[in-house]
């Protein structure tokens, strides 16, 4: 498994309030960090990966609180605020592209991309079918809104999407597993086999 990587880049950015013109800037030696792993890995023998993309962090309860709008057109219909979302599409994007690259370069080596953006989103579209009914937000904390020192945990975890605000619970994880083990969120799809 490689990854995720990428992520805290984003988050110290979106921390910043980087505008999306300069965010996009850090993709690449994201992209690159990640293309160098792999290689390294292939050098050292490996010869299954699996990649996973970037979770859909439009929907992630800190940075809609962050970012918070009042405009409903700003949002999906499943309450994701769509610049963010766009931002974790451009950079799946880019690692696939990436990742069909080095496919053709290392035939003999099974890149796996493992779609968390599609796993995730379906999660958010049919939060029924998973058992969330808090998806936007943070189990851990007095506010419902991110860990404390000295912040509770909510009673039910499994109802949660997300842990502290960026983590996803462990309901979230099984939703991204069933999408990427029974299909269809990974390509080449996974099989039980791994």
């Amino acid at each position: 498994m490689v990854g995720e990587i990428g992520g805290n880049d984003y988050n110290a950015a979106l921390h910043q309030d980087l505008p999306y013109h300069k965010l996009i800037r850090i993709v690449p030696r994201v992209i690159h960090a990640i293309s160098s792993t792999i290689t390294r890995l292939i050098g050292m023998g490996a010869k299954t990966l699996v990649v996973p993309g970037n979770l859909p962090i439009g929907c992630i309860p800190a940075w809609l609180r962050q970012y918070r709008r009042d405009d409903p057109s700003d949002y999906d219909s499943n309450g994701c605020l769509l610049w963010l979302n766009r931002f974790s599409e451009y950079h799946n994007d880019r690692l696939t592209a990436q990742l069909n690259r080095l496919s053709r370069v290392y035939p003999n080596v099974t890149i796996a991309y493992a779609d968390y953006f599609g796993a995730g989103m379906r999660m958010f579209s049919d939060q029924r079918r998973f058992g969330i009914s808090e998806p936007f937000v943070a189990c851990c904390g007095a506010d419902g809104h991110g860990c404390e020192s000295t912040g509770p945990v909510c009673k039910n975890p499994e109802k949660y999407a997300s842990w502290e605000g960026f983590h996803p619970t462990e309901a979230t994880y099984k939703a991204i597993y069933e999408g990427l083990v029974d299909g269809p969120f990974a390509i080449p799809l996974l099989t039980k086999k791994y």
